[in-house]
């Protein structure tokens, strides 16, 4: 187990916000394990981000399985970069709410590290491991701790998914921070709670804490009802647009107007 700072506890609960999320999050495709189940492994396609970042076999794998579903999807493979991109995107999102729910639930930031966390090929199902967390006094201490988990998970991923997605440092925790202020966001959809995951958002994601490149953003948009709808711009293009022919630029999208987004709400 990694080392951690003093305040780490191995308990139920943590599996117990695993649960309560896998309930509140139709989108989380999501096995989790328990002590007595042995690691998912290759021979059934199953690929920890901790393999996906030291070895070029592993990213082929899962970018196959991304392009082939993709395909089927929009009946067409899009370019390698984009499927890339995707395939990235999905992760990154995935390990953000997987990290920042259990701290939004019930203030615990988890031990996870990217060997905790494995992708299916075929289907990009994760399966996850908990190993523990850790609790602080402070709310500004424990945010801090947050994003060093954010960072900490995520960093040797993106370096292995550079080349493939063509995206430089900036760029790829520009990711990481969208990703992070909407898992947060849909988490709080989901508990009928968007005001309290906005608000949480904009704590965790201030600007300036670097490598995380911006901040959350947060902004209202009024629709002609009189009803106030939050928005964020992202700070980078997911290129779910660039996915088929049918498919739109993101509600977030840099490349979406305001009047777009007010049409489409």
């Amino acid at each position: 187990m990694p080392t951690v700072p003093a305040g780490l506890s191995v308990s139920s609960a943590l599996a117990a916000d695993y649960r309560r999320m896998l309930e509140l999050c139709p989108v989380l495709e999501l096995r989790l394990l328990d002590a007595a189940e042995p690691d998912p492994c290759a021979a059934d396609d199953w690929y920890s981000g901790a393999e996906l970042a030291a070895d070029g076999r592993p990213r082929a794998a899962v970018l196959a399985g991304a392009e082939a579903r993709i395909a089927a999807e929009h009946g067409r493979a899009p370019r390698p970069h984009v499927t890339a991109s995707r395939l990235l995107h999905h992760y990154v999102w995935s390990a953000c709410l997987l990290i920042a729910g259990p701290w939004h639930l019930a203030r615990r930031v988890p031990v996870l590290g990217p060997a905790d966390l494995w992708l299916h090929a075929p289907t990009g199902a994760l399966a996850l491991r908990p190993r523990g967390s850790v609790t602080l006094p402070g709310d500004d201490e424990l945010r801090a701790e947050l994003r060093a988990a954010v960072v900490g998970h995520l960093g040797p991923v993106l370096a292995a998914f550079a080349g493939p997605t063509r995206r430089r440092d900036r760029a790829l925790w520009g990711m990481v921070t969208d990703d992070l202020a909407s898992a947060l966001w849909y988490l709080g959809r989901m508990l009928g709670e968007e005001e309290a995951s906005v608000a949480a958002a904009e704590a965790v994601l201030p600007g300036g804490t670097l490598p995380l490149p911006g901040g959350a953003g947060f902004r209202r948009l009024h629709t002609p009802d009189g009803r106030a709808h939050h928005t964020r711009t992202r700070l980078g293009c997911c290129l779910h647009y660039a996915v088929g022919p049918a498919a739109v630029a993101c509600l977030t999208c840099p490349r979406t107007s305001d009047e777009e987004r007010l049409r489409r709400l």
